[in-house]
């Protein structure tokens, strides 16, 4: 999916998605532990935390309310817009994951929350590459997304824009290849309002 349709497919439901979303983590006690662990992981260096497809600022104010020194990142501007409004505290900016207006190795960590499954799939190995480029060894990638079984990624009738569901182990190969190795992996059976099983996968940039 382009990027543009990606930003009108957002900018159009921002508010009803913002009001959707606003307290979805306090039905999700598996979610708010991998959050907190991964908080645990980059917690005391300094460095800032991004959260990449941030939407709305809810996750990036449960990674602040951690102790992180968390911003956010969003391709719509409509999202940006409601997250500054909602967390008049915090940061976000507009951006592209594939393109990261970011220094090199700057980031103790990053959390793509269900971000990446709308680049289609030749592109998620340049955001990983990103990724990669803007972590500071040592750090820590937290990413979630739907799943599915078998080697392919699986579109999906997204209710906002078309997405992708991946099986676990080729997202982390494509993420070993871009020199993020696998920490830890959860996989999870759908929730109440869930149409798929969720995964979330733990990565860290070898120290120098």
């Amino acid at each position: 999916m382009t990027e543009p349709a990606i930003r009108a497919g957002y900018d159009a439901v921002a508010a009803l998605y913002a009001d959707m979303f606003r307290d979805v983590l306090d039905d999700l006690p598996l979610d708010r532990a991998l959050l907190a662990a991964f908080a645990e992981l980059v917690r005391g260096g300094g460095a800032p935390v991004a959260d990449l497809g941030c939407g709305p600022g809810h996750v990036t104010a449960h990674l602040a309310s951690l102790g992180l020194p968390a911003f956010g990142v969003d391709l719509s501007p409509e999202m940006v817009a409601l997250a500054r409004a909602d967390h008049p505290g915090l940061r976000f900016a507009e951006g592209t994951m594939t393109a990261l207006d970011l220094p090199d190795a700057g980031l103790a960590g990053i959390l793509a929350n269900y971000s990446i499954i709308h680049l289609d799939p030749a592109e998620v190995p340049v955001a990983f590459a990103e990724f990669h480029r803007v972590l500071a060894p040592g750090g820590h990638v937290l990413i979630a997304f739907q799943t599915c079984d078998g080697d392919v990624p699986v579109p999906f009738d997204h209710k906002v824009v078309r997405a992708y569901r991946w099986p676990p182990g080729r997202l982390a190969a494509l993420l070993r290849d871009a020199g993020l190795p696998e920490v830890a992996r959860l996989v999870r059976e759908p929730g109440e309002h869930d149409r798929f099983p969720a995964a979330s996968l733990l990565l860290r940039k070898p120290a120098a």
